[in-house]
């Protein structure tokens, strides 16, 4: 309000009066002009701008007011028109993150960088499905994150709710409600662009959800277990939060990696898996035929019990299914270290040991550690060296030399039980051991070179039963 001074009344409670009307209707400041009638200004109108908190602003020489509502009004306009300006590019952005498929991940991070604040998708249940965060840790942001979530009210609208002032919206379609769009207070108040931000991030998930076939629990829990497996996370504490915000037991607990290993389409194993071990462990699919669990256990619970029924539940719809376990680790920091076992055991399962119910790393010998070794060129090198000739001679010549070989270290060295298992006399079993070790340049009597021999044996089945390998289409 600017004035000269002219009107203002003389009686001190017309003066507060008049101060009051300006302050209930919003103004932003009452400018005197000292020229007129005051030369300062009045002990009254001091106070009673005071009072109301009201900014007053004294102008000690003649100012010519049309020129300052000039300024004001093109500030104004010009202030407007930014406003429209990033309204237009808030709905632009979104737009083109709808036309191009983007995913939830893509919405709340774009509505992240456009509000410069913590944008956090949840669903029904109160869980944080996804979590970009500004200005704080994601840990900070996600700490307690239900029981901070259940005390803020749930609205049909866009409001800012609960004694932590979040800003939040719903995401529905049609009446049907999937969850909300949560965005945390920053230093300063939720401004009408937060608002927009905000609801436009609701729209472009509503239909990125009807676009996207995989539920977002699921991409979620894909999502926080790949991080955790592979520790792509940035600290111990934001992996925790990130668990615990979607519901994993965290606290008191120790840790178990699970993989499942399938022949079929890993996508039924997860969706059984995810319904039951809900609010027990992470569940997702970590490539084209292999899902991740990660078990949470409460302290002094065995995960054998566990597993077994996870392991019949998987088998029972798909009996060709191999579950691998790794080690029990106290701290989800470690749980990486129990995934890399639980994938060493997958690696070392041989074919046809989908019958046992899981396979931990006790259950890995000599001939699982040459299965999961199989396509390593020393390992195939070995092979060659040791008994290649051989193999070789046995396919040209239509000789039986190599399972005479077998016979004999299966024995460990008994001529006698060798040549009862090949059906030989013990003379035509005397005269092929020395062809062996004519051939093979060995001495049959010496421990460690039948050791090295047998372990070439081995090395051969596994590759046999390895469909492709050239060892696989010779046959002894």
């Amino acid at each position: 309000m600017l004035t000269t001074g002219v009107p203002l009344p003389s009686d001190t409670s017309q003066v507060r009066r008049y101060v009051d009307e300006l302050a209930d209707v919003g103004a932003a400041a009452l400018v005197l002009e000292l020229v007129r009638r005051f030369h300062r200004a009045p002990d009254a109108l001091i106070r009673a701008c005071r009072a109301r908190g009201l900014p007053l602003v004294t102008l000690a020489r003649d100012v010519n007011f049309l020129d300052v509502t000039q300024v004001v009004h093109a500030l104004i306009l010009g202030n407007q028109a930014e406003v429209l300006r990033r309204t237009q590019q808030i709905h632009e952005t979104f737009t083109a993150l709808t036309l191009r498929g983007a995913g939830p991940e893509d919405v709340v991070r774009t509505a992240a960088e456009m509000s410069r604040r913590t944008v956090v998708l949840e669903n029904l249940a109160h869980q944080a499905l996804i979590c970009e965060a500004a200005g704080v840790d994601a840990e900070e942001a996600l700490s307690g994150w239900e029981p901070r979530s259940r005390a803020v009210p749930v609205e049909d609208r866009t409001g800012v709710l609960g004694q932590e002032r979040w800003l939040t919206t719903p995401v529905e379609f049609q009446g049907e409600r999937w969850g909300r769009v949560v965005m945390l207070p920053g230093a300063q108040a939720s401004t009408a662009e937060d608002v927009t931000v905000i609801e436009r991030a609701a729209m472009t998930l509503t239909i990125a959800r009807l676009i996207h076939s995989t539920a977002w629990e699921r991409r979620a829990h894909r999502s926080v277990l790949r991080d955790i497996a592979e520790q792509r996370h940035r600290s111990p504490a934001e992996a925790q939060a990130r668990a615990a915000a979607l519901g994993l037991p965290t606290g008191d607990a120790s840790f178990l990696a699970v993989l499942v290993d399938t022949p079929h389409n890993a996508t039924d194993v997860e969706t059984l898996l995810a319904q039951s071990l809900e609010r027990t462990g992470l569940v997702g699919t970590l490539a084209e035929h292999r899902v991740g669990v990660l078990l949470s256990l409460r302290r002094g619970q065995t995960w054998q019990s566990t597993v077994e029924q996870l392991s019949r539940a998987v088998r029972e719809r798909d009996a060709g299914a191999v579950v691998s376990v790794g080690c029990e680790v106290s701290d989800l920091a470690h749980v990486s270290r129990s995934f890399r076992e639980a994938g060493h055991v997958a690696d070392a399962v041989l074919p046809g040991s989908a019958g046992q119910l899981y396979h931990q790393l006790s259950d890995i010998g000599l001939r699982h550690l040459l299965h999961a070794l199989r396509d390593d060129v020393r390992v195939q090198n070995y092979l060659e060296r040791q008994i290649g000739r051989l193999v070789e001679h046995d396919a040209r010549h239509s000789t039986e030399l190599l399972p005479t070989l077998r016979h004999y270290l299966d024995a460990a060295g008994n001529k006698t039980i060798a040549a009862r298992r090949s059906g030989l006399s013990r003379q035509t079993l005397y005269e092929r051991l020395h062809t062996l070790e004519r051939l093979l340049d060995r001495d049959l009597e010496v421990g460690e070179q039948r050791t090295e021999l047998h372990v070439a044996l081995l090395a051969l089945d596994v590759l046999r039963s390895h469909p492709g390998s050239a060892f696989s289409r010779t046959q002894d």
